[in-house]
């Protein structure tokens, strides 16, 4: 079992930056991928980014590139998402999700999630 825990969210202004991150325990916690996914209101929830234990490949949604990098402190167990130049679209509930599979973008990939945390961006 891995349990996963986000925090860093919060409200900033369109423009500004912020740092989510995400705390992992339990089994071979630091060994696992790790994606970051946000659900806005009425919304599906997608991907955002990703990065594989050795942080040897990261790779991010479109609509991100540029703007949100993707790290981990394997030491620390912690995975870290720098948003940077956020805009109101950006306002959702960030998970953190982690599986020993693939590296990939879909939710059904994940096997194990957190219960997210709030990003707010005002315009």
């Amino acid at each position: 079992q891995v349990q996963l825990a986000e925090s860093g969210g919060g409200l900033v202004q369109a423009g500004g930056s912020l740092r989510v991150s995400c705390a992992a325990s339990g089994r071979s916690a630091s060994k696992r991928t790790v994606g970051w996914f946000r659900q806005a209101t009425g919304k599906e929830r997608e991907f955002v980014a990703g990065i594989t234990w050795s942080s040897s490949s990261t790779f991010y949604a479109d609509s991100v590139k540029g703007r949100f990098t993707i790290s981990r402190d394997n030491a620390r167990n912690t995975v870290y998402l720098q948003m940077n130049s956020l805009r109101p679209e950006d306002t959702a509930v960030y998970y953190c999700a982690a599986t020993v599979g693939i590296p990939g973008t879909r939710e059904s990939e994940y096997d194990y999630w957190g219960q997210g945390t709030q990003v707010t961006v005002s315009s």
